[in-house]
C-alpha cells in the first residue's frame, strides 16, 4: 500500500513503494528506464571526440598510462615517470585501461566518462525508486542527465565524472543498507567513498554526514548495532582509500614519480594540504583565500548566494530553488512519521548531501571552479524527484498544492533570470519558461485535485516548463566542443570564460593558463559561458594579461603542441625523456602530439620542487633527457613561494648549453654542452 506524504504511516514494509508482481507494470518500468538510459547515452556519447584531448594535463597522463604500467599506477604525467598529476589516479586508471583496450584516442579516453554518466543516472533512478517509486526515480534520473554541468563533465576528462559515480553508488548502497540495517551494504558504501578519495581526495568525504545520518536515524535495528555497522563501514572506507596512500609511502621514492602538488613528495601531504585544508581555507597553492573576493578561484565571491552567482548559476542552480523548497516542505510534512519512515529518510539522505556539500562550496576560500558543482547534481535531482512525486500524490491537501506551486513558480522565475544572462541565445525561451511555469503554478494551487482527465496534461506541462531551461543548456553543452582546464557549460557568451580558452576545442584539446596563481586542476577556462559582473571580469582579465606577459617573457611554452619542426625533432629521440620543459603547459601538448615522454619540470604550473637541480643534472649526465625547451611555468608553488628548482635548472641549462631555434621555440641540445 502506498502512503502519502501528509499521512503518518506505520513502519514501512521492506518492499519498494511501487513493488508489484511482474507484469504490465514491471514491463512499463523496464521500458521507461531503458528509454532514460538510452537517451542519456546518446546525449553524452554523441560526437564525443569533438573535444579532442579536452584537458591536456589529464590527457597526457592517460596517454602515459597506456605506455607504462607504472605511469598508470601512479598517475604519472609522462611515461618516463618524472611527476604525477595533482590528484590521485583512480579516474586515470579507467581512462588508461580504456586506451589500452581500444587504442589511445580522444574517444577511448572520454568513453569511460560518458558511461560513468549513464551509470550515475541509472543509480540515482534506482536509489530514489526504492523508497519513492518509479515516477520519482525517472524524474530524478532525468533531472540529473539534463543538468548542464553533468552534460559537461561526463563528456570531459577531469576526475569529477568518476567521483560523482562513486558517491551515487555510495548513496545507493546506503539506501539498501538502511532498509534492513544491512552491514554488508553499508560496508560497500564505505568502499565506494574510499575509492572516491582515490579520485578527488577529501571532496569525497563531504557526503559522509548524510550517509551516516540516514542510517543512524532510519535503519530498523537497535542503536548500538547501527553504531557498530557504521564503524565497520568507516574501517572499510579507510582501507579502500588508504591502501594506495600506504603503497606510495612504502614505494622507494627514487623509483616512482614525484607526487605532483605536494610539498614533500607524499600523497598524505597532497590530501591534507593543497587538496584538503588549502581548498577550504585558501593558501597551500590554492587561489582565493580572500573570503569576499569577487573572483575566488573563479567561483565568484564566497557566501550563501555563490551557487546562484554569475560563475556557477547556469552550471547547477536551474532546479536548486525548487529542490530546497521541496526539501523543507517534505521534512515538515513528514515530521510525525516513524523513525524508519522512508520518505523522510530519502529527504535526509539527499538533503544532507546537498546542504553539506553546498555550504562548503559556498564558503571555501581556496580554488573553487564552477564545474565542481557537478557533485551537487545527484542530490538536487533526487530531491526534485522525491518532492514533486510525493507532493503530487497529496495534491488533495492545500498545503501540498501550495508547496508544488511554489516549486513551479520559483523554477520559472529563476530560470528566466538565468536565461536572461544570455539574452541573445533563444530569447523567447525565457518568456516561455516564465509564463508557462507561473500558469502551471496557479492551476496547481487552485485546483490540481479537481482536474479530472486534465490531470495528466497539467503534470506534463509542469515538467516540460520546469525542465526546459536546464534541458536547453544541457543540449547546447553536449553539442559544443570544450577544452582547457576550466570548461563551462551552456552557450559561448563572453564573460564567464574570463577572456581565454574558447568553446571550440582544437584537435589536441589544448588550453592556456588563465592566472599566475597556481590552480593545478584548472587555471584555464575551456569555454565561455554566461556573463559575469564587470568587476569580476576585469580582475580575471588583468590576471590573464599578467600571466600572458609572464609566458611571453619566458618563451613560447604552450605553442609547442603546434610546432611541427619541434615535434619532428622530438620524435627522433630514443631517450627516457625526449625533452624537458617547465610546466605542463609546455610539456602536455607536445607529449600528446608526438607520443613521446616529455618531462614537465615542476608539474602543472612548473612550481613543484621536482626534479631538483642535482637530480636534473644526473639525468642529463646519464643521457636520459635529449632536449630542454625554454619557456613555460606559471608562478608560485604549492606553498605559495616561487619554485627555485625550475629557476635553477633553467639558469644551469642556459649557462652550459647553446640555444637553437626550432620552429620558433628555443631549444637546448643536452648532448652538446657549450665548449
Amino acid at each position: 500500500m502506498t502512503t502519502t506524504l501528509l499521512e503518518a504511516p506505520a513502519a514501512p514494509a521492506v518492499e519498494p513503494l511501487d513493488a508489484r508482481p511482474a507484469g504490465r507494470g514491471s514491463l512499463a518500468r523496464r521500458v521507461s528506464l531503458a528509454i532514460l538510459l538510452i537517451a542519456t547515452a546518446l546525449l553524452y556519447i554523441w560526437n564525443l571526440a569533438a573535444s579532442g584531448w579536452a584537458n591536456d594535463f589529464y590527457a597526457a597522463a592517460v596517454q602515459a598510462g597506456t605506455q607504462s604500467w607504472k605511469a598508470l599506477l601512479f598517475g604519472s604525467l609522462d611515461s618516463g615517470n618524472a611527476i604525477t598529476v595533482d590528484k590521485p589516479p583512480a579516474s586515470l586508471w579507467a581512462m588508461g585501461l580504456s586506451g589500452r583496450l581500444l587504442g589511445f584516442s580522444s574517444f577511448s579516453m572520454l568513453l569511460p566518462q560518458a558511461l560513468m554518466g549513464v551509470a550515475s543516472v541509472g543509480l540515482v533512478y534506482a536509489a530514489v525508486r526504492r523508497w519513492t517509486g518509479t515516477a520519482a526515480g525517472l524524474l530524478a534520473g532525468t533531472a540529473l542527465a539534463l543538468t548542464p554541468v553533468a552534460a559537461l563533465m561526463f563528456r570531459f576528462n577531469n576526475p569529477d565524472a568518476l567521483l560523482v559515480l562513486l558517491l551515487v553508488l555510495a548513496a545507493y548502497c546506503t539506501v539498501r543498507a538502511t532498509e534492513r540495517g544491512s552491514g554488508g551494504w553499508l560496508v560497500l558504501a564505505g568502499v565506494a567513498v574510499g575509492f572516491g578519495f582515490l579520485t578527488k581526495m577529501m571532496q569525497a568525504f563531504l557526503v559522509l554526514p548524510a550517509l551516516g545520518l540516514v542510517f543512524l536515524v532510519a535503519a530498523p535495528i537497535g542503536f548500538w548495532r547501527r553504531m557498530a555497522k557504521l564503524l565497520a563501514a568507516f574501517v572499510a572506507m579507510v582501507i579502500s582509500g588508504g591502501w594506495f596512500v600506504v603503497l606510495v609511502s612504502l614505494w622507494p621514492a627514487d623509483s616512482r614519480p614525484y607526487i605532483g602538488g605536494s610539498t614533500d613528495n607524499s600523497l598524505l601531504d597532497l590530501a591534507l594540504g593543497y587538496n584538503g585544508l588549502g581548498r577550504v581555507l585558501g593558501g597551500e597553492g590554492n587561489g582565493g583565500g580572500g573570503g569576499g573576493g569577487g573572483n575566488t578561484g573563479f567561483g565568484g565571491s564566497t557566501g550563501i548566494t555563490r551557487l546562484f552567482g554569475a560563475s556557477m548559476g547556469t552550471e547547477i542552480s536551474w532546479l536548486l530553488p525548487a529542490a530546497l523548497i521541496g526539501l523543507v516542505a517534505g521534512l515538515w510534512f513528514t515530521r510525525r512519521t516513524p523513525r524508519t519512515g522512508r520518505t523522510r529518510a530519502g529527504l535526509v539522505l539527499w538533503g544532507g548531501w546537498l546542504l553539506a556539500t553546498g555550504v562548503v562550496f559556498s564558503y571555501m576560500q581556496g580554488t573553487m571552479h564552477p564545474y565542481y558543482t557537478v557533485a551537487l547534481a545527484p542530490a538536487i535531482a533526487a530531491l526534485i524527484g522525491i518532492a514533486v512525486v510525493e507532493l503530487w500524490r497529496d495534491r488533495q491537501f492545500v498545503t501540498a498544492r501550495i508547496a508544488l506551486a511554489a516549486m513551479s513558480a520559483s523554477t520559472g522565475i529563476w530560470n528566466f533570470i538565468l536565461l536572461d544572462r544570455t539574452p541573445d541565445w533563444y530569447p523567447a525561451l525565457r518568456w516561455i519558461v516564465l509564463i508557462g511555469s507561473i500558469v502551471v503554478a496557479a492551476v496547481v494551487a487552485v485546483g490540481a485535485h479537481q482536474l479530472g482527465r486534465f490531470t495528466a496534461v497539467v503534470a506534463i506541462a509542469g515538467l516540460l516548463f520546469g525542465l526546459a531551461g536546464t534541458t536547453a543548456y544541457a543540449i547546447e553543452t553536449a553539442a559544443t566542443a570544450h577544452s582547457g582546464s576550466i570548461p563551462t557549460s551552456g552557450p559561448a557568451i563572453a564573460g564567464k570564460g574570463m577572456g581565454m580558452g574558447g568553446g571550440g576545442a582544437a584537435p589536441n584539446g589544448s588550453g592556456e593558463s588563465e592566472t599566475g596563481a597556481p590552480s593545478f586542476d584548472g587555471a584555464v577556462p575551456g569555454q565561455a559561458g554566461t556573463d559575469q559582473p564587470s568587476a569580476e571580469r576585469a580582475g580575471a582579465e588583468q590576471a590573464g594579461a599578467d600571466a600572458t606577459a609572464d609566458r611571453d617573457a619566458a618563451g613560447p611554452g604552450g605553442s609547442n603542441s603546434s610546432n611541427t619542426a619541434l615535434q619532428e625533432l622530438v620524435r627522433k629521440t630514443d631517450t627516457r625523456w625526449a625533452a624537458a620543459a617547465v610546466g605542463s603547459m609546455s610539456a602536455s601538448g607536445l607529449e600528446l602530439s608526438t607520443g613521446a615522454s616529455i618531462m614537465a619540470i615542476g608539474g602543472f604550473t612548473g612550481s613543484d620542487n621536482s626534479p631538483t637541480l642535482a637530480q636534473f643534472q644526473q639525468y642529463v649526465a646519464n643521457g636520459d633527457i635529449a632536449y630542454f625547451i625554454s619557456g613555460g611555468g606559471m608562478g608560485a608553488g604549492p606553498g605559495g613561494g616561487s619554485n627555485s628548482s625550475a629557476t635553477e635548472i633553467t639558469a644551469w641549462v642556459k649557462a652550459h648549453y647553446t640555444a637553437i631555434t626550432v620552429g620558433g621555440s628555443t631549444v637546448y641540445d643536452l648532448s652538446q654542452p657549450t665548449a
